[in-house]
């Protein structure tokens, strides 16, 4: 008996711990990045069209096209890629959103190693 409750108390916490992903409310607009790589914070803002994204980040503008693959992944591609690492697409996966923000993870395509950050919507 005491196994059944300890069951249905566990199932009933479970089912109502859901994380809010409308990642359709984020495919476009104004945000402010904030990533962590090796202990130093770094900021970006950009713009995201459904079909373009411009970012400025450390006062250099880069654009890329945008191709979203479900409702929360993303993947980018530099229009003009300067160097070799650029080359590279960058899928982004929408883990969690807020009332104005979001929780991403992003990648290069086919690497294993995989980075977290913050976007925040700009007013």
């Amino acid at each position: 008996m005491h196994y059944f409750f300890t069951i249905i108390i566990l199932i009933t916490v479970s089912s109502c711990y859901q994380i809010d992903r409308n990642c359709e409310n984020y495919h476009t607009g104004h945000y402010n990045s904030h990533i962590t790589v090796n202990g130093i914070n770094y900021t970006s803002t950009f713009s995201r069209t459904e079909n373009l994204q411009v970012e400025i980040f450390e006062g250099k503008i880069d654009s890329s096209m945008v191709r979203w693959i479900n409702d929360c992944e993303v993947v980018f591609t530099t229009i003009n890629p300067k160097n070799i690492l650029q080359k590279k697409p960058v899928l982004v996966k929408i883990l969690r959103t807020f009332k104005d923000s979001y929780d991403f993870e992003y990648s290069y395509v086919g690497e294993t190693t995989k980075q977290k950050g913050n976007a925040t919507i700009l007013e």
